[in-house]
């Protein structure tokens, strides 16, 4: 798989605990999105680790296109 799948055209706004690492889905195909279960493998995508320094929400990206990966940047509006 070279491209992504595209898991929805918009963010996934989602409540973080400062200090908690989260796994972000960078492949499309998990059944928890945003996050990642371990259904990249043998795709050649890899989950991004994001530390929260802050507790509060974040939104991050959906259409997993995003050029400031884990976020949102709006690319999904060009899609």
């Amino acid at each position: 798989m070279s491209e992504p799948v595209i898991a929805q055209k918009g963010p996934f706004p989602v409540e973080l605990e400062a200090g908690k690492t989260y796994f972000w889905c960078a492949c499309g195909k998990s059944a928890k999105q945003p996050f990642c279960d371990g259904s990249h493998k043998g795709s050649g995508f890899t989950p991004i680790a994001y530390k929260a320094e802050t507790s509060g929400e974040v939104w991050f990206c959906g259409c997993k296109h995003s050029g400031d990966k884990p976020f949102c940047d709006g690319t999904h509006a060009t899609l």
